[in-house]
């Protein structure tokens, strides 16, 4: 991470936070709703060409309908994922400083075309594409244990609170290793391109740096961060779950 300098105070612990509440609420709308969709047509399509079984969709459509739900919300992810990565790793005092979220937009759009704004969507698709099927397969097996265990068909908030937290701890373990390489993808390129660098790159792609994290610190290497990571999207994912339950079941 590029250093700031400490005149910058809690604006440069902040910096980003515009883009990301702006777009975060219909990214996660988006990101639910062709969730549900995509599990409703998939569960259709197993089922009618399984006709000798009435079962729910199993967990293979729980996690491609996971996958192609983020591939649909990074439509909106990525972009705001871009222009964050550049807020937060540019140099105040270089000639490129955005002075915000709608400017950095409007920069980079006008200076690189709008697919600069996509650069890293496979990157980003192939980490939290695989969260996310993960979360949903752990999330819907444990609401179906739930509500065979409970023999009901609605189940209870605390319920709905634990499959998603141990959901989201375990496929952002999962996957750690994966948003390690990501997130230094992401530095390397927010530093290379805003300031010009013509350092070589040091990573060629995702299999690159895990390979490099690999020999370089072993499975610690490829886990370190996991345990921040978890912190993160456990309690993320739970809010998230149960607030979208709470809303589905009073419509």
């Amino acid at each position: 991470m590029v250093r700031t300098g400490r005149t910058e105070g809690l604006q440069g612990l902040y910096r980003g936070f515009g883009v990301v509440m702006v777009a975060g609420t219909p990214g996660t709308v988006l990101y639910l709703c062709s969730y549900e969709i995509a599990k409703e047509r998939l569960g259709r399509a197993l089922q009618a060409n399984d006709t000798t079984s009435s079962s729910s969709p199993g967990f293979v459509v729980h996690f491609a309908a996971g996958i192609i739900a983020e591939a649909i919300a990074c439509i909106i992810y990525v972009p705001v994922d871009v222009i964050k990565e550049r807020l937060q790793v540019q140099h105040p005092g270089s000639g490129h400083a955005y002075r915000g979220s709608s400017h950095a937009l409007q920069t980079i759009v006008k200076s690189e075309g709008i697919s600069a704004l996509y650069k890293g969507y496979g990157a980003t698709l192939l980490s939290f594409g695989t969260y996310s099927g993960l979360f949903f397969l752990f999330y819907e097996q444990l609401m179906d244990r739930a509500r065979a265990y409970l023999q009901q068909s609605e189940v209870p908030f605390h319920w709905t609170v634990l499959s998603s937290c141990t959901a989201g701890a375990a496929a952002s373990w999962i996957t750690s290793p994966l948003d390690m390489a990501k997130l230094r993808l992401q530095v390397q390129r927010g530093v290379q391109e805003h300031q010009q660098s013509t350092t070589s790159v040091f990573y060629r792609g995702i299999l690159d740096c895990l390979g490099q994290s690999y020999r370089k610190g072993g499975d610690a290497g490829l886990f370190r961060g996991a345990g921040a990571r978890e912190l993160h999207f456990a309690p993320a994912t739970t809010i998230t779950m149960t607030a979208y339950e709470s809303c589905r079941a009073l419509f």
